[in-house]
């Protein structure tokens, strides 16, 4: 059996999000989180997974250890103000494990932990706004212990001002081991072309795998031929507001017994589509337990299972999945390269207004195609729009996603009033879309016909040219400003604007769906959409497309939707020499 291939860039959003699958959340229930309690104060919940598998007590050595990840959930929403600051205790109850395994802190972070006897105990102040990680206990079979001995470890915690709900995660001796082989797959691709993709796993665990659940995760340039009846399709948004990546779940009865190894009866067609150009894709097995898999058929009962084109929105499932003895080598991945390119065409906009106004102004680009471009691996911009500010205009409002330089693009503290912007795109710019800005200008001056500039580049200034556009004719265009007359660009007077000199308020804009929230240069971010008109955002912000499924939702949803079906089928193979 290969050795499974390892992501080594951890900024990668597909890192983040098959780690996050690699954690358990395949299966509905291994993500765990306590039941909310009523309390005067914030109610914090503790997650982690709802059950962990250990090696058996060796022979000889050392027992191998596994990490068990709690974090504490602060319910608050507001990054600003809603950290709770006070101090708190967590208490871990591993009485229920004594015999079974032996645990112990990890030694990262430097928190105030111990363990005495059969008590582990932690101290830590503050708790920041969503999941908070605590020291992870590091577990292993104890001595005496045997294959499907088990026992549970109770988690509590105390604040002042705080209430915390009790949680509960198991422990278990021995599992199944899934370990996914890598596919013979070539990266270099051409825009129509199919190839195969041969899927083979075997079980190095200790016991049967009670049916499975293959997971493919894929990129938008590249796509499956056929649809099967038992998988369920969802959508992700990498953060985009619309589906940059697709995640199909085939849930497969049976068992999957010790030393053997499971190929697919047929090799699934994977085709590179007219848009590809950087894409991944990622592949994993898991245990599917008879909690899940029951979950899953009632979930499928209200789909429509084996349709094409049809994304299903579940929700998450509170059910608990078998436990694998390393996840870590349930999963392959690989990056494609299309020969394909992309043409970011820059836009500009006409403003006019009497000295004194404040008057609106669009700007941005439209990729018109064929190629979608994303960074999902590094998660930088894709590109960056550089604005010069027509002479004899100030801007009073600008988006979040843009930053004021000098002149020559030099650091400058003062954003307000700035002569030049540079905004950074998200990660991804989908092929029928495009990033909008919307600025506020203060005409200062009479100047006829001053024109600003709005180039789309590379991030790089030193570097502007877009490896992937070849045409630099379209990248440029010009903001004109008229300030002789007012015009019908929705001219406001100085006092009315929808901003300060400060930079205060929000200005932001939408073309093809895409968006950038305004502000004062600190908040929010580019973003890309789907095909739509011209707009302007509210004072609280710039909009984002509401199409697809955000990435939590669906990887929340993984497990929930496994569907009966016999379309889909493994084979056993006994050893490696008769494949």
């Amino acid at each position: 059996m290969r050795s499974a291939k390892r992501s080594t860039t951890p900024r990668a959003f597909l890192r983040r999000a098959a780690g996050t699958l690699a954690a358990g959340l395949l299966a509905a229930g291994s993500l765990a989180l306590s039941a909310p309690a009523r309390a005067a104060g914030p109610v914090m919940r503790f997650g982690g997974p709802a059950e962990t598998a250990l090696h058996p007590y060796p022979a000889s050595g050392r027992p191998q250890r596994t990490s068990v990840a709690i974090t504490v959930d602060n319910p608050s929403r507001d990054e600003e103000h809603g950290r709770f600051e006070g101090e708190y205790t967590v208490a871990f109850d591993l009485s229920g494990i004594a015999g079974v395994a032996d645990a112990a802190f990890g030694t990262e972070g430097g928190a105030d932990c111990e363990i005495t006897g059969t008590t582990g105990v932690c101290h830590g102040a503050g708790l920041s706004p969503g999941s908070n990680p605590l020291p992870e206990i590091r577990v292993g079979a104890a001595a005496g212990s045997g294959e499907g001995d088990s026992g549970t470890i109770g988690v509590t915690g105390t604040a002042d001002g705080a209430a915390f709900t009790p949680f509960t995660t198991r422990i278990v001796i021995g599992g199944p081991d899934l370990v996914m082989e890598q596919a013979p797959l070539e990266p270099e691709l051409e825009p129509g072309r199919t190839q195969p993709l041969l899927l083979a796993f075997g079980n190095h665990g200790t016991r049967a795998a009670d049916g499975v659940v293959l997971t493919l995760m894929y990129t938008r340039g590249i796509e499956f031929t056929e649809r099967y009846e038992n998988c369920v399709y969802s959508e992700g948004d990498a953060g985009q507001g619309v589906p940059v990546w697709t995640t199909a779940q085939c849930s497969v009865e049976g068992s999957y017994e010790v030393g053997a190894v499971y190929e697919l009866a047929e090799p699934l067609m994977l085709r590179a589509t007219q848009r590809a150009y950087r894409d991944t894709l990622v592949y994993r097995i898991d245990e599917a337990g008879p909690t899940v898999r029951g979950a899953g058929r009632a979930a499928g009962a209200r789909s429509a299972p084996g349709s094409r084109g049809n994304v299903l929105t579940l929700e998450e499932a509170p059910a608990v999945r078998s436990g694998d003895l390393d996840p870590r080598d349930n999963q392959q991945e690989i990056d494609f390269s299309t020969a394909n390119t992309a043409d970011f065409a820059a836009y500009g906009d006409t403003a006019a207004g009497p000295p004194g106004s404040t008057v609106g102004a669009d700007i941005g680009f439209r990729n018109e195609g064929p190629a979608w471009i994303g960074n999902l691996r590094s998660g930088e911009p894709v590109a960056t729009v550089d604005f010069t500010v027509p002479e004899g205009a100030s801007v009073t409002t600008w988006p979040g996603a843009c930053r004021g330089v000098t002149a020559d693009g030099q650091y400058r503290e003062q954003q307000a009033g700035a002569p030049r912007y540079v905004c950074d795109t998200s990660m991804a710019v989908r092929e029928d879309a495009g990033f909008a800005l919307h600025f506020d200008l203060r005409i200062v001056g009479t100047v006829t016909g001053a024109a600003g500039t709005v180039e789309v580049r590379n991030t790089r200034a030193r570097d502007p040219l877009l490896p992937f556009d070849p045409d630099r004719s379209n990248n440029t265009a010009a903001l004109t400003l008229d300030a002789d007359h007012a015009g019908d660009s929705g001219a406001t007077t100085s006092g009315a604007a929808s901003g300060s000199s400060a930079g205060g308020g929000s200005a932001g804009g939408s073309t093809d769906g895409g968006s950038a929230s305004a502000g004062s240069g600190a908040g929010g971010s580019g973003s890309t959409g789907t095909t739509g008109t011209t707009g302007r955002a509210s004072a609280t912000g710039g909009r984002l497309a509401a199409t697809g499924t955000g990435a939590a939702a669906a990887a929340g949803a993984a497990a929930a939707a496994l569907l009966a079906g016999g379309v889909l089928y493994m084979t056993a193979r006994r050893s490696r020499t008769g494949r």
